[in-house]
């Protein structure tokens, strides 16, 4: 032990201790909720979970397409999964309603009432999806 601490200050109750140097902090990364040094290559910490904290460059691409992401949307509307499906059938039967009018030319009178009969079709089943979506709300 005396190779290990050199003049050392201790109580005659308590074993020599070496004296801490700090490190700079550039060197070690440490944990910002615990205090633990991170392991090489480590994106949480092994003590506590806290995610660590990256320093390189920030990848544009992946900034904007986050809010795509299924769960991204769903916690930012507040609302559950199942209510999240019937909205986006909604959304789509919507656009849908809207289409119809691109895919199918009116030459006459019958054409055009089957047209406005597609549309009523898909948006009924807008408003179905939107009402089914509204009722499996999940309440806090």
């Amino acid at each position: 032990m005396s190779e290990v601490a050199h003049n050392t200050p201790h109580e005659f109750w308590q074993p020599p201790t070496a004296q801490v140097t700090l490190v700079s902090p550039g060197m070690v990364e440490v944990c910002d909720g615990c205090g633990a040094e991170f392991m090489v290559g480590s994106r949480f910490c092994h003590a506590c979970g806290t995610a660590r904290q990256s320093h390189g460059p920030v990848v544009l691409s992946r900034s904007w397409t986050r809010y795509l992401e299924f769960h991204t949307i769903k916690q930012g509307l507040g609302i559950s999964t199942a209510s999240l499906i019937a909205f986006l059938l909604g959304v789509g039967c919507t656009i849908a309603a809207c289409g119809i009018g691109l895919i199918y030319s009116v030459q006459t009178f019958n054409d055009f009432q089957a047209v406005q009969l597609y549309r009523l079709q898909w948006l009924v089943g807008a408003g179905v999806a939107f009402v089914a979506g509204i009722l499996l709300k999940k309440s806090h």
